[in-house]
């Protein structure tokens, strides 16, 4: 709630809502790609929300105008967990370095560096591999993803300070735990595995994120691009 001068408790205003193409999506972002100027473009949603493909998507759209940097590279090491006991909670906010991540995006946002080097998430080592993805001095766009763009929490909020504009995709439970299992499963876990990974400890990350949305700059349904009409024949 907000609080005006007399006191009187007024609702905090939700985030605008949009239902767009990828293609829409992309013409946006290519308005925040000004040369001269850089700007951070954050993607956040649950997992499996679709947030590193439409990230991706996006920056070839751009052209060399636009780099994406994931959050998740920010995962502690599998070894780091398991001391703490949290490996089966991989992907919650407490297994992840929000500090380092934040100094990346100041990096990036203050663009002193003629080029900054990145870290990337290896899925199929389920580890982060640094220096990964250089973006050069030139790149107007950086477009950053992940689950707790949003979070209000500290190390999180640092990061989102050095973000510009923030959207957050929302897609149905039941298409979105689809996609995870199916992620899970091209990965390398058994089937009943991915399942149960999916509807567990993903679920709860996914309700987490879920309480950040009120947070974004835009709340985002993708829909399909129309299909050109087919030529009659005769």
């Amino acid at each position: 709630m907000n609080t005006t001068e007399d006191g009187i408790s007024t609702p905090i205003r939700g985030a605008e809502r949009l239902s767009c193409t990828l293609d829409e999506l992309v013409e946006r972002a290519r308005s925040l790609a000004t040369a001269g100027t850089r700007r951070i473009l954050g993607i956040t949603g649950a997992p499996g929300a679709g947030k590193s493909t439409v990230a991706r998507a996006i920056a070839e759209a751009l052209d060399g105008q636009a780099a994406q940097v994931g959050m998740d590279a920010f995962h502690l090491a599998n070894q780091v967990l398991a001391s703490h006991g949290s490996r089966d909670r991989k992907g919650a906010p407490y297994t992840f370095d929000p500090w380092g991540y934040a100094n990346l995006l100041k990096r990036l946002k203050s663009n002193r560096d003629p080029i900054v080097y990145a870290p990337v998430f290896d899925r199929r080592l389920e580890e982060s591999i640094g220096s990964a993805i250089p973006v050069a001095r030139e790149v107007p766009l950086v477009i950053t993803e992940g689950n707790y763009l949003l979070l209000d929490a500290e190390g999180w909020r640092e990061s989102k300070e050095q973000i510009d504009e923030v959207w957050y995709l929302d897609v149905g439970d039941d298409e979105r735990q689809l996609r995870l299992v199916r992620r899970h499963t091209a990965f390398g876990k058994p089937p009943e595995e991915a399942e149960a990974w999916a509807l567990g400890s993903d679920q709860c990350n996914a309700e987490i994120v879920d309480a950040t949305r009120i947070r974004a700059d835009l709340i985002i349904d993708l829909v399909p691009s129309p299909q050109p009409e087919r030529l009659q024949t005769e």
